[in-house]
């Protein structure tokens, strides 16, 4: 009994460490209390930020979406000899000759054109959309007309007078106005209906509207060209390959291949709507796409009230600290 109260009595004790109580826990009364003194600090940062999205929703000018839907065209699969395949494969093999298979996706490479540099440039140097679409103010009251920034271009005479930076030129590249278009422009094939939407939105209603059917337009014209130029080189390489073999059934599959293409070449020439089908064409649109104007006031509000509410924590916090420091130093005095 002795020799265990004697073990006990030799065992070291652990010192229990302890922290000062409320020093890193939140104390929401405290700040629920500096909120409330700091109120009005609050309320000036949202007036201020709502008077700021007000300034800026006025100021923004209104743009208009116009859109067209449209259908793919029956002959979308059009032009090449790959597109013989199914009807002439039999004809094809025994001649020796490989055709290729699976169709092209016309669809889907039209809205990759329309969205490429190269028919973004050409459609605003046919259509002569640098002015319109690189020194725009915005449209007039009544959207039937754009103004033009002075400080951009000079109407009177013609010329580009805006201040760049080199290596950039007064005038506007091509990539400088590929980009600005590509904002505009939305070209988008729904997954399960296959139909596809082209839209512009613009300052004046009218001139979107005028530009979504040029590019309907536009794009199923240059598809077409692009098929055409493709048949006639199909039908040449054929007579060529023609003249070069004696064999009766290859003379037979090339007069087919030439007979087809022929009535593709024929087809294509003949059809406007190559490509797409318009199902429901653009209009003028009456009402403004953009901008949100109350969202952004009411967005305005909410980041100037969020804005106060962390200059009143903010400053609540560096008090608290000064005070904490204010009172170690008399402490260790």
């Amino acid at each position: 009994m002795t020799q265990a109260m004697q073990t006990k009595s030799v065992e070291p004790k652990i010192p229990s460490l302890s922290y000062p109580a409320g020093d890193d826990e939140i104390d929401l009364a405290e700040l629920f209390r500096a909120l409330w003194q700091g109120r009005w600090w609050i309320l000036g940062c949202g007036f201020l930020c709502t008077a700021i999205a007000v300034a800026i929703a006025l100021w923004l000018p209104n743009t208009y979406g116009a859109e067209a839907k449209l259908a793919p065209s029956s002959e979308q699969q059009g032009g090449g000899l790959s597109a013989l395949a199914g009807q002439l494969g039999g004809l094809a093999s025994l001649a020796g000759i490989n055709l290729g298979g699976g169709g092209i996706d016309k669809v889907g490479l039209a809205i990759e054109v329309a969205k490429s540099r190269q028919f973004v440039a050409g459609f605003i140097q046919r259509h002569q959309l640098a002015v319109p679409l690189m020194a725009t103010l915005g449209a007039n009251k009544l959207g039937d007309k754009v103004r033009i920034d002075p400080d951009l271009y000079d109407e009177q005479t013609r010329t580009w007078v805006r201040k760049v930076d080199p290596p950039k030129q007064p005038k506007p590249s091509d990539w400088e106005m590929y980009k600005a278009f590509s904002q505009l422009m939305t070209a988008e094939q729904d997954k399960k209906s296959g139909l596809v939407t082209i839209g512009i939105e613009y300052y004046a209603p009218e001139v979107a509207k005028q530009w979504v059917d040029w590019l309907v337009a536009d794009l199923n014209e240059v598809m077409k060209q692009k098929d055409i130029d493709e048949t006639q080189r199909n039908i040449a390489y054929l007579k060529v390959q023609l003249e070069k073999t004696s064999v009766a059934d290859m003379q037979t599959v090339f007069y087919k291949l030439i007979e087809e293409q022929t009535k593709t070449l024929m087809l294509a020439e003949v059809n406007q709507e190559y490509v797409f089908k318009t199902l429901d064409p653009a209009v003028v649109p009456e009402e403004k796409a953009k901008p949100k104007r109350a969202l952004i006031v009411v967005l305005g509000g909410i980041l100037g009230g969020m804005l106060g509410v962390m200059l009143v924590l903010l400053r609540h916090a560096l008090r608290r600290q000064k005070a904490q420091a204010l009172v170690g130093a008399i402490s260790e005095a």
